[in-house]
């Protein structure tokens, strides 16, 4: 997985943000074992006291939870990761919306552009 990450917001959000879109992306499953603070810290090149902050962000969602002994794990409701799948697509949908009608477009207008696009692309 690619981190990309960016000096405009904290990282720790960020890696957050990343890991989470893992998540609902399904690379990591329900019920399934992350990978160690260690191990995903090393991954992004950031330092591990900034991965165990961002996964405890993530632990006060409910989308991760951590076993004492056998360290932390993906929550096994689908329902929650389906919503929260759906509330960061609306989130998405929306700024592109709102980008599009400062540029002019007409709900309608974008719609017809999407629809176009998408009838090329499968040509």
């Amino acid at each position: 997985m690619a981190w990309n990450l960016d000096s405009n917001r904290p990282i720790y959000v960020q890696l957050a943000e990343q890991v989470q879109r893992d998540i609902i992306s399904g690379l990591y499953q329900p019920g399934t074992k992350l990978p160690s603070v260690r191990e995903l810290a090393s991954q992004a090149k950031v330092n591990p006291n900034t991965m165990q902050k961002a996964l405890t962000e993530l632990e006060h969602s409910g989308l991760v939870y951590s076993q004492r002994t056998s360290g932390r794990f993906i929550t096994e409701d689908k329902e929650m990761i389906e919503t929260l799948k759906e509330q960061l697509a609306s989130s998405q949908i929306q700024e592109f919306l709102e980008k599009m009608s400062c540029m002019g477009f007409q709900p309608q207008d974008t719609l017809h552009l999407i629809e176009k696009i998408l009838k090329e692309g499968q040509s």
